[in-house]
Formats: structure tokens, C-alpha cells, sequence
């Protein structure tokens, strides 16, 4: 059924133009059939331009070459605070709907429907940053007992790739593709060999507790559960001797955060964002932390500075006595 054949309307408005309509019609056509989009796509696609063009029929416009970069703005403008009678969008949301007006526009401009794009300078509302959430040191100490609990080489391997991952910052892709030999336990001088975005190379210190958390895993584990593969040289490996999996880590750190009381989510980027905030809050250059995470950009790694900046505000409001009003 086309947006004509429904006499569309939106939020109790008259139905779409006809202009609009065909054209709205021609293009979910396209996403549909040329572009294989899935039926669940088209149909938010739908919402989302029904809405639009039913905003636009109300400023008078009846085809899309009629349409100005203004309409634009002012339709974003009236979804983020539901002046157009509809649900105010949150910014993610208006973001979602300035792409699929863009797309629109653009394949009427493509298909000789329309002269200009009035959206190509029009840019989605920004969306506020989320800071990583990182483990208190407490709350990390406790998850990393908790992985330990039990016997056997289970524990023991649970124990090693937490400790590993928290210690070294990285990627849980990382940690679970390493080989045995990408490992150098020295006491003096420990470090591990990591492939990170791009197969960029990068080597990073291993900490005590993680050095003898892998020392422990590397002789009393390891070799029991090798003994039911076929000699893999993947460091990490589950019960029946094959690499471990992503899935597997995952369940691994869920797991010891459900036995340590931990509240909220904790994923293995939980662990990578601790470390790289406690480096920072003990008084790591930024830089040095950049190189450790194997970020190519250094602007990637401050956003953790904002985590540390945001604790010492939280400590200077509550300890102070000239800080509370």
C-alpha cells in the first residue's frame, strides 16, 4: 500500500499532497527493491519521511523541488521539541531522521525530480558524549578476585585474562587472538606483543599481578586444557583445548562481576576504560596512555581525561567545606 493509496497523514494532519506522496512512494519503492532494504527499514523510513512531508505540506510545500534548506532546519527544529504535534525526538532520533530526509532529497536530485539538495548543508543535531564508565579500583579489585574462585584450571585461566585485560588495556579481540609466544612473562622486563584496528602493532608493559596471574595459568592450566585440543598455540584456550571465544570472555566477566556484587554493566571495554582512567588519575601522560591503547589519534584518548576532570569535581563538591552553597 503507497502513502497515496493511505491518504497519509501524520499526527491528525491532512493527507500528503500528491506530489509529496508519489515521490515519498518512489523512493521507499527504491529502498525496498534496489536497495534490499528489509521491510522493518522501510517501514521506519516511512514513519520518519510521513511525518517529514506532512510537516512540509503544512508550510505550503506540495513537491520536493519546492522545498528550501529553512524547511529543513525548521522541521528538525520542531521534532526535537514536538512542535510539529508529534513525539519530541531525542537528539539520536532527529540525527536518525535528518539521514533518511538527506537520502530522500538526494534521490530526487539523482532522478532529475528536483534542482538542489536543501539538505546538503544541514547537519544532525549533536548528540551528548557518553564518558566511558570505568570500575572505582576497589570495584576492580573485587572483580578480579571473584574470577578466581573455584578449582581448577578454569579459575585460574578466568583469573589470567581479567588480570590481563585490566592490566594491559586491551581489546577483548586482542586478548583472545594472542599466541603464547606474543607474551614475554620476564620479571624485569614483562610485556605482550598486541595487533590492534588495522593489524597495527604495538607493545605494552604487563604489571606484576598480571604477570603472575599468567605464570599461573601458563603452568597449572593451561597445558590440562591443551591436553583436549590439538596443540593450539592460542594463549587463552576453553575446556575443550580451542581458542577461547569473544562470546566465551564475555561470559567469563559477566560471571565474576555477578559474583562480586557489581551493579550496572560491566563489559571487557569496561576493563580497557579502567585502565586507561586509573593511568590517567595516577598521573599518566596522556600520550603514553594513547600509545598503550593503540589509538592512531590522540584526541581518542582524552575523552578519558573528561572521566578523571569529572571525579576530581565529584571529590572537591563533597570534601570541601567552600565547595557546597
Amino acid at each position: 500500500m503507497t502513502a497515496t493509496d493511505r491518504g497519509a497523514t501524520t499526527h491528525g494532519r491532512a493527507p500528503l499532497a500528491a506530489g509529496l506522496g508519489r515521490a515519498l512512494d518512489e523512493y521507499l519503492a527504491h529502498l525496498g527493491i534496489e536497495r534490499g532494504l528489509s521491510e522493518h527499514t522501510v517501514a521506519a523510513y516511512r514513519r520518519d519521511l510521513t511525518r517529514y512531508a506532512g510537516f512540509l505540506g503544512e508550510r505550503g510545500r506540495t513537491a520536493l523541488e519546492d522545498v528550501v534548506e529553512d524547511d529543513v532546519t525548521a522541521y528538525v527544529e520542531a521534532v526535537r521539541g514536538g512542535d510539529d504535534g508529534g513525539q519530541a525526538l531525542a537528539a539520536s532520533s532527529a540525527g536518525r531522521a535528518v539521514v533518511a530526509i538527506r537520502g530522500w532529497h538526494r534521490f530526487a536530485v539523482l532522478e532529475g525530480r528536483a534542482v538542489d539538495d536543501p539538505t546538503s548543508h544541514v547537519r544532525p543535531p549533536a548528540t551528548a558524549k557518553r564518558l566511558p564508565t570505568a570500575l572505582s579500583t576497589d570495584d576492580a579489585e573485587r572483580l578480579l578476585e571473584a574470577a578466581s574462585v573455584g578449582e581448577g584450571p578454569v579459575p585460574l585461566r578466568d583469573r589470567a585474562l581479567l588480570e590481563f585485560l585490566y592490566g594491559t588495556g586491551a581489546r577483548i579481540s586482542e586478548a583472545v587472538g594472542l599466541a603464547v609466544d606474543d607474551v614475554d612473562l620476564a620479571r624485569e622486563a614483562a610485556a605482550v606483543r598486541l595487533f590492534g584496528k588495522g593489524r597495527r602493532e604495538r607493545l605494552v608493559p604487563v604489571g606484576r599481578y598480571a604477570v603472575e596471574a599468567l605464570d599461573a595459568y601458563l603452568v597449572r592450566a593451561r597445558p590440562e586444557l591443551a591436553r583436549s585440543g590439538r596443540g593450539n598455540a592460542v594463549l587463552f584456550l576453553n575446556t575443550r583445548g580451542n581458542p577461547l571465544s569473544r562470546q566465551s570472555a564475555w561470559a567469563v566477566l559477566r560471571a565474576a562481576a555477578e559474583r562480586a556484587g557489581l551493579q550496572g554493566h560491566v563489559s571487557p571495554h569496561t576493563l580497557r576504560h579502567s585502565f586507561a582512567t586509573h593511568l590517567l588519575a595516577g598521573g599518566a601522560d596522556v600520550r603514553v596512555v594513547q600509545e598503550l591503547l593503540g589509538h592512531a589519534s590522540v584526541t581518542t584518548t582524552q575523552i578519558y581525561t573528561q572521566v578523571t576532570a569529572q571525579t576530581m569535581r565529584e571529590v572537591y563538591a563533597a570534601a570541601h567545606p567552600r565547595a557546597r552553597g
